[in-house]
């Protein structure tokens, strides 16, 4: 499949199947990693880099692409999955996650990755960043939008609400925020830890524009996400209502998928054997 192709849900299906098999695979690899925040990420990246996004593999710096940051830079196995079935670099590299002399370290480094736009992990800085490259794109004249993608217990961070006031200030209308909104964090849920209700409406009350959409549904993703492009005069966000570890239900909807540990090749074969979707023949 190439960007922007007639959308084909049994080929998508497929390829949420694959990028799950192959996520769950190099973080066991790896001996641990953040499963969870990367499986409930699938649907919304492959859309984003399926459909969506203006993005080149052969020219990753090209000055009018799409810029993409995930700014829970934890998730990054699963932009690592996008880009390398997109190109950017090849798919021998995925089983390499975290290792000595890796080029895709567990959190996100533009530096080492093709096609990674910023360095991310420190909650609420990536957000920051996606905002300042949204504002130098209009002060530029530039055509391109900024996706941004932040966790709900990211949103505990004071920086992405300072983030937020900024973006609404200048009036960031090319600038597009997902909020993975699985409502489990490392300690527990969002709302045990510290609640984040009313979501939407302070995000209206910040001065964005405000979308509700399930995370999963490949047709609610695609038009929400093309709704906020058309957003005018001020910056938009997207709660995406997802599942923690979503495809692998032993850790569904459970802070355990949060950051799993894999110590042995009998914990390695037990997450493999857990996935719900059709066993896929790994691409390295």
């Amino acid at each position: 499949m190439n960007a922007n192709v007639e959308f084909n849900h049994e080929e998508f299906d497929a390829l949420a199947n694959e990028f799950r098999a192959v996520i769950t695979d190099i973080i066991c690899r790896s001996g641990s990693g953040h499963v969870g925040g990367a499986l409930s990420l699938v649907e919304t990246v492959i859309t984003l880099y399926y459909r969506v996004m203006n993005v080149d593999p052969k020219n990753p710096l090209m000055a009018e692409r799409d810029r993409f940051i995930i700014s829970k830079g934890h998730a990054g196995p699963v932009a690592y999955a996008a880009l390398a079935y997109k190109g950017f670099f090849p798919k021998s590299w995925l089983p390499t996650l975290n290792e000595n002399g890796t080029r895709l370290p567990s959190h996100m480094d533009q530096i080492q990755t093709p096609g990674v736009d910023m360095s991310t992990g420190s909650l609420g800085q990536g957000f920051s960043c996606a905002c300042g490259v949204a504002l130098a794109g209009k002060m530029n004249g530039e055509n391109h939008h900024v996706f941004c993608i932040i966790g709900d217990g990211e949103s505990n961070e004071g920086q992405v609400w300072e983030a937020g006031m900024f973006a609404a200030h200048h009036k960031l209308d090319n600038l597009v925020t997902i909020c993975d909104y699985n409502k489990l964090q490392i300690d527990g849920t969002t709302q045990e830890v510290m609640g984040l209700e009313p979501l939407t409406d302070k995000w209206r009350a910040f001065g964005w524009e405000v979308f509700e959409m399930d995370g999963h549904d490949w047709n609610d993703i695609y038009a929400t996400v093309n709704k906020a492009k058309a957003v005018t005069g001020k910056p938009s966000m997207i709660i995406a209502h997802t599942i923690k570890a979503k495809g692998l239900p032993m850790l569904e909807n459970t802070a355990g998928s949060h950051n799993i540990k894999v110590p042995d090749a009998a914990a390695y074969q037990k997450f493999m054997d857990g996935l719900s979707g059709k066993k896929v023949e790994l691409p390295y």
